[in-house]
Order: structure tokens, then sequence, then C-alpha cells
């Protein structure tokens, strides 16, 4: 039988009190069609052993991704994290607090949110950012809701290089709001096609860097042509990493900057819970969802931490509130920022620089390739090529190989018309044996 927590005993008392005769009396207002014949069609109750061993052999199914060669991006990445950080995480003091609703008096996790405000704010070169979000998709929503707001404007540009589920939340979270989304037609190499479409309605223009296709770029000409028309620039980061080599959001006249903070810190976690990174302009800081930590003293001189603002519906007027965002992913929070005073800057270079290098060597492997074609122009560690034929069978033939080969382009986009493209990425995971396997084996499936 399932396993019922209370005793038939105990069901007829409750049932007794509240004046009914069976539990489908409780159920009469939802329509028979909508309601199971039966229960659900799921095992009978078992001892602990037992659902031990049939939860194991069910994750055992899994592939993880340190099993073997592993190129797969696309906006989660595979790397380094010291066992020193998890130890960090894992104190009581951390791992069981919450958002801090009597901030004061929990001055240690305030701390930590304003130690992480400052590397955020150092990484993007914009000088006030919030105390984290959800992950890097609802940041990018989040900043166009924010554009909307401060131009008094409901449109909202899209470029074809931004990640599809970017794409596909800010989407969701603007039209629910009166935000118009116009995404651009996917390309390798098309930020700069935003600017054509600029106009006197545009409320921002959303570009990303390395692109969903690894492509890396400039965009101070873009942000010159939003600025011109009263628009605001959102620049989005899916790899974090990046921001150690390549040019800051700010340096390219950002307004906004967003980004996923998973590839510091973070595992790869089956996809969540990740933590969002949001920074602005000082001009801009009113209108930032979240909270925003900040540092003063109290009245005997001594440094302290407060709850600066708090612009959540949780602790104002809803009609007040710039979002409804309800946590601050602390945890995940607390991890990129102990992985990143571990690694500070100099650290940070040396590790981006050593992604840049294991995706130069793969690359220099694939192009060896016949019938295989490189078509991001300028990477980071990601980058794009271009198969004989569809991409998501290849992946398959070479995960029954244990060879993770990537992510097809047409699982982020299957309207796209990019069959044959596939996101690959190597990090500084990925080893020399690792890209010669994956050359061999993809070689081979061409060939076949």
């Amino acid at each position: 039988m399932r396993y019922l927590p209370l005793t038939h005993d105990d069901r007829r008392q409750m049932l007794g009190l509240i004046g009914a005769d069976s539990i489908d009396d409780l159920f009469v207002d939802v329509p028979v069609s909508a309601r199971l014949p039966g229960p659900l069609d799921l095992p009978s109750h078992e001892g602990e052993l037992a659902v031990e061993r049939a939860l194991s052999a069910m994750a055992a199914r899994n592939r993880p991704a340190g099993a073997g060669p592993f190129f797969c991006g696309a906006g989660a990445y595979r790397h380094h994290v010291p066992a020193s950080v998890d130890h960090l995480i894992q104190r009581s003091e951390f791992l069981t607090s919450y958002t801090p609703y009597q901030p004061e008096i929990a001055q240690g996790t305030l701390q930590v949110l304003f130690e992480f405000q400052s590397q955020v704010a150092a990484l993007t070169g914009l000088p006030a950012a919030n105390a984290s979000m959800y992950d890097g998709s609802t940041s990018c929503a989040e900043a166009v809701m924010m554009a909307a707001r401060v131009t008094q404007r409901r449109k909202a540009i899209l470029s074809g290089g931004l990640h599809p589920h970017y794409a596909q939340a800010t989407h969701t979270l603007a039209h629910s709001s009166g935000v118009a989304t116009e995404r651009l037609l996917a390309e390798v190499d098309g930020e700069s096609a935003v600017i054509s479409v600029l106009d006197s309605e545009t409320a921002c223009v959303v570009v990303q860097n390395p692109n969903v296709f690894g492509t890396v770029s400039e965009f101070t000409a873009i942000a010159q042509a939003a600025h011109a028309v009263g628009a605001l620039l959102i620049v989005v980061t899916t790899e974090a990493v990046s921001f150690g080599l390549m040019k800051s959001p700010a340096e390219m006249g950002a307004d906004i900057a967003v980004a996923e903070g998973q590839s510091i810190g973070n595992g790869l976690n089956f996809g969540g819970p990740y933590v969002g990174l949001f920074a602005c302009r000082e001009s801009l800081m009113r209108q930032m969802p979240g909270r925003l930590c900040g540092q003063t003293v109290d009245a005997e001189g001594r440094r302290g931490f407060v709850l600066t603002l708090s612009t959540r519906e949780q602790h104002i007027r809803r009609d007040k509130a710039t979002s409804n965002i309800c946590t601050n992913s602390g945890l995940c929070a607390l991890a990129f920022s102990a992985h990143m005073t571990l690694l500070g800057g100099t650290g940070l270079e040396a590790l981006a620089r050593l992604n840049h290098a294991r995706a130069r060597a793969l690359r220099a492997a694939l192009v060896e390739i016949p019938g295989l074609e490189v078509v991001t122009p300028r990477m980071f560690n990601e980058f794009a090529v271009r198969l004989p034929r569809a991409a998501a069978s290849v992946v398959d033939a070479l995960a029954a190989k244990d060879v993770l080969a990537g992510v097809p382009f047409s699982r982020l986009d299957p309207s796209a018309g990019m069959d044959r493209v596939l996101l690959v990425c190597a990090t500084e995971m990925t080893t020399e044996a690792d890209i010669a396997d994956f050359a061999r084996a993809l070689r081979a499936e061409i060939a076949a």
C-alpha cells in the first residue's frame, strides 16, 4: 500500500470535525473529467534500504559530466570548484540561514552579500550591484523590465545572439507586463543588426557577450546608437569566467549588465540552483530589482552592514515595488564569492586564459576533420561548428561511445533552421586526452 502518515481513525476524526462523510467530499468542486480514475502508478511503500536501492539505480542511469570527455556549454559550464568552497558554504550559520528579514541582526549574511556585490561591480565595471538574483535568464528579464520603467517605453530588442532560453524567459515576463519583445533572427555574428531596428519607442537592446554561438563582440557602437535614441544597452554574459579576459560591459557603454554566476563556485547541479548577477549605472540604482546591502558605521563608529535598498513587494507596497523576486540565491552567491575570493583578480585572469587555450586546442583539433566547419569567428572558450548532418544525431551517436560532444543548437531553438550547428565548449577541466578522444570519435562518425 502507499505511504500514508495518518491512520483510518485519524482520517475519520478529521472528516467528522469538518462535517464531511469521505475524502471525496473535499473534491466535489473538481469536475469528474479532471480527476484521476485511481491512484498513480507508483510502487508500493518500501523500507528505507529498499528505497535507497531503487533511487540509486535510477540515479545511476544519469551520466555525470566528469565520467568522460565532456564538451557541453550553452549557458552551463563545467569548472573546477575548490573543496574549500563547499566546506565554507556548509558551515551551519550559512547553510541554514535565509533571507535576512530583520537584516541588521544578521551581520555575517549581510557582509557576505556586500562582498558579493563588490565583486560583481568589479567584474562588470558598473558601480551598483544587487544582492543576487535567481539566475542569468531571469536577471535578463528583470533588466528589460527595469529599462522599461526607466525609459517609460514598452519595447525591447533582443539580439539574435542572445541565448534562446534567456529570450524566452524575458518574453514571458515582459509579455505579462505589457512590454513587447522583438527578437532578431539567430546569427553567429550579427549583434550589430540591432542598430537597424532602433527607434524612439525602444526601451532597450539586449546583447550577449560571448553570444550563444561563442562569438566575442564589441558593443561600443551599439551603445552609442541606443543612447542616441534614448534607449538603454543591456549586456548579458552566460560564462562568468570570461570576465577575467574580456572587456567589461561598462567599458563598452552598457547601462545594465546581467550574468549567470554558475561558472564560479557552483557545479552544474543538473541545471540549478544557479545565481544571477546584476549591475547597473549608479543613476539607475533605485530601479534595480531585489536588494542592495550597504556598509556603514554604528553610533560608536564601528563598521556595520545594513539592507540599504529593498525594492521587493515583500518589503514595501506592491505598487512601489520594482520586482517580486523572492530570493537572493544566498548560498549560491556565497559559493560564488568564496571562489572569487580564492581566485582574486590574477587568478581569474589565469583561469580565463587557461579556458581560452583549451578552446583553441579543441578548435585546432576539430578543423582538421573533413566535412566540419568552424563558424564562430572570435571565441572565448566556446564555439559553433557546422556538421555534414543533423547535430542531434551526431551527439546521440557519440554519447553511445561515452563522449558528450556538445549541445545541438536545434535543442535550444528548433525554429532557427540550424539543425547542423553544434555548440562545443572547453574549460580548464578539458584534457588533451579528452580532445583527442572527441576528435577521433567525431571524425569516425562524420565519415561513417
